[in-house]
């Protein structure tokens, strides 16, 4: 593949929070750690401390691991997460059906790169690529569905609690619908293959591990299921301080605060208590009413001696929400960075002061590669029509207007003609303003119609020159829609399927040498 990488800012497709983030904007320093270069990584390193129990995390990881083949260099990292110089890298996604939008692939790629990048600048140490799996998220309705050739595949069931815990055995039929999208090639049957295996497991969390590994297993990558007694249990503390004193709802709250006086809005709002009470088919918020912890829409109450018994006894009943869940990360994982997309790198910003007053590190935030996938017939059409990858991030019409333009015979402006009027409505108005100087506002009301009309006039001219141009402008239709379907960045809508079986198992390979995660540059691929 042939990459072109282009200034975020000049896509006009990120928000101004997450420019003046990459471009480490002073104002925003007081609401992370350390910069997201080779010298914060530095940084970082000398002063890390270590709040991950190795021995019960490489524990959990080969118990979860049991049931799949794994390769020896994935082997090698678990391994080595039990040494002290030993760290991860981590990015987290939700369990989106058949891995959801392609920026779920791009999220994993940043990750393994990083790795690699450190271990060349810090040889003496070793890096870990780690997938955290959302499998407590309860919001299905996000992750039922994927798009595939802007065909959307749904998975519809009735379902309740987290959605790791969700059974796959009503998946067949997505399954088979999702298939028939992939058409009849090696690759499509390869594909295939590897999606019904994976979903052949009893529930959402062993699928979405068993897919994962299949397409990254032999990078090393390391996926977590924090959804265990285990690793819960060394967040207990936290979780018990944490519902009973509500101190993540005040350092948020105050965070939030100067994020806004900075000119950054707010991703998301802390409640006073952050965890939900999780059992099978449950995951409800917990409420301080009448002098007891209630669970929502159940009759399960404590009292606050009650409460910190059951965190006690059930650690894993206590799912820590959006805003405790990045803690939760960075106490059980020896964790150096965080990798995510534009809107998560700010909520992580809203948490730091939380970090600190557990003191906890704060990880390197890194915002993940963005990308779209092209087409060598992209670039020649592209390159017929006189414009570059910058170009297409532009409006449509704007593009259309332009080729117009610049390349009829007609002269379709009317600016010449408008400045002759001009000058003579200024005569007009002078000699009405002789006549009855209360003339003269009635004259520039009548210039200001006239203008109107003429840009009418100058518009018609376009619409009607461009019935001249219909395979340049279908040409520039069909690129915005491959790159920006439904009119969105490709990246947050299209599913990898659709380009495994173009490139099959070279598309992984292709990623890896082209995405960058410490540039900050958008990046087409062609």
């Amino acid at each position: 593949m042939e990459a072109h990488y282009i200034d975020y800012k000049e896509t006009r497709s990120f928000s101004s929070a997450a420019i003046r983030y990459i471009e480490n904007d002073a104002s925003l320093k007081p609401f992370y750690n350390q910069p997201a270069t080779l010298d914060g990584f530095d940084k970082l390193l000398s002063t890390k401390k270590n709040t991950a129990n190795r021995i019960v995390l490489n524990s959990v990881l080969k118990e979860q691991y049991k049931s799949l083949e794994i390769s020896q260099e994935l082997q090698k990292n678990i391994e080595l997460l039990k040494n002290e110089n030993c760290f991860t890298v981590t990015t987290g996604h939700q369990l989106n059906l058949f891995t959801g939008p392609l920026y779920f692939i791009f999220k994993i790629v940043s990750a393994i790169n990083l790795a690699r990048d450190l271990k060349i600048r810090f040889p003496e140490s070793d890096f870990v690529p780690v997938y955290w799996m959302a499998t407590e998220d309860h919001d299905f309705a996000e992750i039922n569905h994927t798009y595939i050739n802007s065909k959307k595949v749904a998975w519809e069931t009735e379902v309740n609690g987290a959605t790791g815990r969700i059974s796959t055995d009503k998946i067949k039929a997505t399954i088979a619908e999702y298939i028939s999208t992939l058409g009849i090639s090696e690759n499509a049957t390869d594909l295939a293959q590897i999606i019904e295996e994976a979903y052949n497991e009893n529930n959402l969390a062993n699928a979405t591990r068993h897919l994962v590994n299949k397409l990254f297993g032999n990078y090393g990558l390391v996926i977590v299921d924090a959804d265990d007694a285990q690793l819960k249990a060394q967040f207990s503390n936290i979780i018990a301080e944490d519902i009973i004193s509500e101190n993540s709802y005040r350092n948020i709250t105050t965070t939030n605060d100067a994020l806004a006086n900075a000119g950054i809005n707010p991703q998301v709002n802390p409640r006073e208590i952050n965890f939900f009470y999780l059992l099978d088919n449950l995951r409800e918020r917990i409420l301080f009413e009448d002098g007891r912890y209630k669970v929502l829409h159940t009759a399960i109450s404590f009292s606050e001696p009650e409460l910190r018994q059951e965190i006690t006894n059930h650690p894993e009943r206590f799912s820590p929400n959006v805003v405790m869940r990045p803690l939760y990360q960075e106490v059980i994982l020896p964790n150096l960075a965080y990798i995510g997309g534009p809107a998560e790198l700010i909520y992580w910003l809203q948490l730091k002061s939380n970090f600190d007053y557990y003191n906890i590190d704060f990880p390197i935030l890194i915002l993940r590669n963005c990308a779209s996938i092209s087409s060598q017939k992209i670039d020649q059409k592209l390159e017929r029509l006189g414009f570059s990858y910058r170009d297409i991030f532009r409006d449509k019409e704007d593009l259309k207007n332009e080729w117009v333009l610049k390349s009829t015979d007609h002269d379709l402006s009317i600016d010449n003609e408008w400045r002759e009027i001009d000058c003579i409505f200024e005569k007009l108005k002078l000699r009405a303003y002789k006549v009855d100087p209360t003339l003269a506002p009635s004259t520039q009301a009548i210039k200001i119609r006239l203008q109107k009309a003429m840009g009418n006039l100058e518009k018609k001219l376009l619409k009607a020159e461009k019935k001249n141009h219909s395979e340049a402008l279908n040409n520039i239709e069909n690129i915005k829609e491959i790159l920006f379907p439904k009119g969105t960045l490709q990246e947050r809508k299209e599913n990898f399927g659709m380009f495994y079986v173009k490139y099959g198992k070279d598309f992984i390979p292709a990623l890896l040498k082209n995405l960058h995660p410490l540039d900050f540059k958008y990046t087409i691929l062609s």
